[in-house]
């Protein structure tokens, strides 16, 4: 801890470099921070290493860096030989290893014999209850810190602490995240899917109830988001919509069971049609579109392009709320 009695993070460890890890590891170097990573594949650590350096330059040719700061970013990141050496001397260890209960009960019961009661632990788990996982030893500096695909893009990261933590260690990881540029909430307690995965989770159900039923096509769907809810969110969100909106509306929708929620069901129909096809969206060159004859590597790129242009339109009008 520092003079003022608040943790003080200078040195961070990222475990995993799957999916997650090399975008977490990019936004804390990008914000100044020593990053060692961890992750027992060696093809694993040639990817990560290739992917921060395609998103810092993206961020360069963006022009939110320069050269030097992309370069300068990359040398504060390293990856580590053994866990051992990935978590000695950090004052914060970011879990992001594959979503297996088994592999991460193993996890946690070596680390918790590596580290000591000052070293903030959090996990990105989408969907555990990590704090029923850990050995009960970590319970005391034990937080969820959830970030989203891609983590170097997506402003917001959803934290939650153990109840045995202490609130300064979910300051700290929210003031860090704040340095480092991020949009970070907390919630008040754990629950599976946290904020806007269980929103997600709730338009999945009535997609998939639109297409099964044929009333229109992805396309439509797309096309009908884009055109409306999306962008009015992201000046009003999505309670201040209701605001203006009217609540006695909404009130009123309630009582007279103007919507009804679509049955639920174990798998839809048309995503067991795309098991059966194995239409797995890009990885595959085939989901609700064709990606076939696509180029991959530019498809992400102006995926990303786009992204950020999305997100410093969002940023913009958060600072001049209505």
């Amino acid at each position: 801890m520092d003079q003022t009695g608040l943790h003080c993070i200078k040195n961070i460890a990222v475990i995993g470099a799957g999916i997650m890890g090399p975008g977490i590891a990019q936004v804390f170097a990008a914000g100044g921070y020593q990053v060692k990573i961890w992750e027992p594949e060696e093809m694993n650590r040639a990817v990560a290493a290739r992917r921060i350096m395609d998103g810092l330059k993206l961020f360069e040719t963006q022009g939110t860096i320069s050269s030097k700061e992309a370069g300068d970013t990359f040398e504060r990141i390293e990856f580590s030989q053994s866990l051992e050496e990935a978590v000695q001397d950090v004052e914060l260890i970011m879990e992001a290893i594959v979503e297996k209960e088994d592999v991460k009960r193993t996890f946690y019961k070596e680390l918790a014999e590596l580290i000591d009661e000052k070293v903030i632990v959090a996990s990105n788990t989408s969907a555990m209850n990590i704090f029923e996982i850990v050995p009960p030893k970590l319970l005391l500096q034990q937080l969820i810190v959830h970030w989203y695909s891609p983590a170097q893009l997506v402003p917001l990261v959803e934290v939650v602490k153990s109840d045995e933590a202490p609130q300064a260690m979910a300051d700290a990881v929210i003031r860090l995240l704040k340095d480092c540029g991020k949009a970070p909430i907390q919630m008040k307690k754990f629950i599976r899917g946290y904020v806007i995965n269980r929103l997600q989770q709730c338009l999945n159900r009535e997609i998939f109830f639109l297409l099964d039923n044929g009333y229109c096509t992805a396309e439509d769907i797309d096309y009908a988001a884009k055109m409306s809810f999306i962008p009015r969110a992201m000046v009003l969100g999505l309670c201040k919509k209701i605001d203006f909106g009217g609540v006695d509306t909404t009130i009123n929708n309630f009582k007279n069971h103007s919507y009804t929620l679509p049955p639920d069901t174990e798998l839809p129909e048309t995503l067991k049609k795309m098991e059966k096809d194995e239409a797995f969206g890009i990885k595959s060159g085939k989901g609700f579109y064709d990606y076939s004859n696509v180029d991959m590597s530019d498809l992400l790129e102006k995926r990303d392009r786009q992204l950020v242009e999305a997100y410093r339109l969002a940023l913009n009008l958060i600072e001049d709320p209505v």
